[in-house]
This record gives C-alpha cells, structure tokens and sequence, in this order.
C-alpha cells in the first residue's frame, strides 16, 4: 500500500511538470507557426492543461479500467468548479469582461447535459464517441473564429501578455517529445498505484477516479487559475476552467468511448456524479451571470457556496467508499 501511495504522489507530481513542459512545447511551436495569442490560449494552451486527464484516460481505458477513465474525467470537472473556482473567489471576487467567456459558459453547460443523454442508456459506446468528435471539432472551430474576431477582446489582451517565451521551433519539438513521454510514463505510474489503492480498500476505480486522480489532474488548471487570480487577470482564471471542462468531455471522454465501449463502469455515475457535474455548472451560470445579462461575476459568497457543494459530495463519496470497504468492521 505505501508503495502504491508512492507510485500516485509520484506519478502526479510528473504528470504536472510533463503537462507544463508539452504546453511551453505546444505554444513555442504555434507561436513560431505565427498563431495569435487569443488562438493559442484557447485551443493549444486550454488542450495542453487536461492533458494528464488525456494521457490517464486513453491508458486507463486501455488497460480495461473504464471507471478509472470515466471517473478522471467527470471528477476533474467537478473539482474544477467546486473546488478550484471556489477557491479562487473565495481568495478574490473574480469579474470577468470578456464576450467570448460568456459565450463560452453555456457551451460548457450544454456539453455537460450533452453527457448525461449520451450515457443516460448506461452505455459509453463509439456512437456517442462519434457526436462527442463531433462536437469538439464543431468548439474547436468556434475558438478559432471567436479568436480571430475578438482581436479587443478581454481575454485576447490578458493572453497576450501571458504566452510563454518565444522557443526555438526545435526545442519546441523537442519539449513536446519530452512531455509526451513523460505523460504517458506518469500516467502508467499513477494508474498503477490507483489500481492498487483500489483493490487494497475494496473500492471501485470510479470512485478513486472521481477524487483522488481527478484533483490530482486538476493540479495544471489549478495552478493557471491562481496565477491568473494573483495578476488580477479574472478572465484567465476562469476561461481556463471553462475550456478545460469542455475538453475534458469532448476530448478525453472520447478515449473510453472509443478504446474500451460498453457499459457505464458504475450506476451511480447516472444519478450521482454526472447530476452533481451539471447542478455545479447551472449554479455557476446563476450565480455568475444570471438571467439578467450583466457581466459574469463571482463574490467570495458565491465561491463558498460552490466550495461547500464540492466538500460535501467529496464526504459523500468517502462514506460510501468506507461503507462498502471490507476494512470497515461489521457488528
């Protein structure tokens, strides 16, 4: 068990600096390729930060573990708004300007209500891997025009003065082999000592994917929001979680969908995570933008409400994790 304990600290603190390294890869190389900043943030830089749920997914789902998959990627988006935007309005109220942002929460919204009909027959299979390509190939040409039209816009201003260093094309290339190696080294790692985790304490992988992976996932988006929290540039901090949850239904649920199809790893991601997933999504469109069309805004009391929702499922999760655990003594 401590070694598997290991393996996860390990393999997570990898997947975070091989992420950071395919990003300034991936970057480098559209900068050079003369991308705008607006159309790197939103494709290349929003794609690169969910690549450790990519790499933990396409493995998992590989090696048969779909709930660890499915789990991964449903969790991280849980996390991203409960905990990591709860916190960041908590530390700060966060008011975000930018048109393509508030255009972008809904899409975001209806991707997750997207999920729940895909799955709603208790199967994840390659048709609904079909609409998910579908559907990520219809927002990725969405960013692209959005980004070449929003030349003014907030966010276009904000990325400008984030995009890393100018790299030479071949480090570049370079930085993108070393980061891919490194993901799919950390992820097999970290799979492997959830896996044993899993077993050793009579619990299913979805639920070590719901929390344990899925925060540990969310590291790269955690700390892109908090930086951008701390150089008051709100529009980052939330058009990162933002494009990440998309992605993270459009591109990293694809790996399940289409490597290891069929039935949903666990019922009670029907009425349990994937509820919770949405419900967090309608109360940050409630709370941040409402009904009335005024600028997308969260106070400090609105980053509580969507931390204790977070905290409380977390607990939910663990006592049911302890409850069907046969370490858990019996009368």
């Amino acid at each position: 068990m401590l070694l598997s304990m290991l393996a996860v600290v390990v393999g997570l603190a990898l997947l975070v600096w091989s992420a950071d390294r395919f990003v300034l890869g991936a970057a480098g190389l559209a900068r050079a390729a003369g991308l705008s900043p607006l159309i790197i943030g939103m494709t290349v830089v929003g794609f690169g930060t969910s690549s450790p749920e990519l790499a933990v997914s396409a493995l998992a789902s590989w090696q048969g573990n779909s709930g660890l998959a499915v789990g991964n990627a449903v969790g991280s988006n849980i996390a991203n708004v409960g905990l990591i935007l709860g916190i960041c309005a908590l530390i700060q109220p966060l008011s975000v300007q930018s048109g393509i942002l508030r255009r972008e929460l809904p899409m975001a919204t209806a991707a997750s209500l997207l999920l729940l009909l895909l799955v709603i027959d208790g199967t994840l299979g390659r048709v609904d891997g079909a609409i998910l390509a579908a559907g990520l190939v219809a927002f990725l040409a969405w960013s692209i025009r959005s980004a070449r039209r929003g030349g003014d816009d907030a966010l276009a201003t904000e990325l400008a003065g984030e995009m890393p260093p100018p790299v030479p094309a071949g480090r570049s290339i370079l930085w993108i082999a070393v980061g891919l190696v490194f993901l799919v080294g950390s992820s097999q790692l970290l799979i492997w000592g959830a896996v044993n985790i899993a077993q050793a304490m009579g619990v299913s992988d979805l639920v070590i994917g719901l929390t344990i992976v899925a925060i540990g996932t969310s590291l790269p988006e955690l700390a892109a929001s908090v930086a951008g929290l701390l150089k008051k540039e709100d529009d980052i901090a939330i058009g990162n979680i933002l494009g990440s949850n998309l992605f993270n239904i459009l591109a990293i649920l694809l790996a399940p969908a289409l490597i290891d199809p069929g039935p949903i790893p666990d019922p009670l991601l029907l009425w349990r995570d994937i509820p919770i997933m949405i419900g967090l999504m309608l109360m940050l469109w409630a709370t941040a933008y409402g009904l009335r069309g005024k600028p997308l805004r969260l106070e400090r009391i609105d980053g509580a409400l969507l931390l204790s929702v977070y905290v409380g499922y977390t607990l939910i999760l663990l006592y049911s994790a302890v409850s069907e655990s046969p370490w858990t003594p019996t009368n």
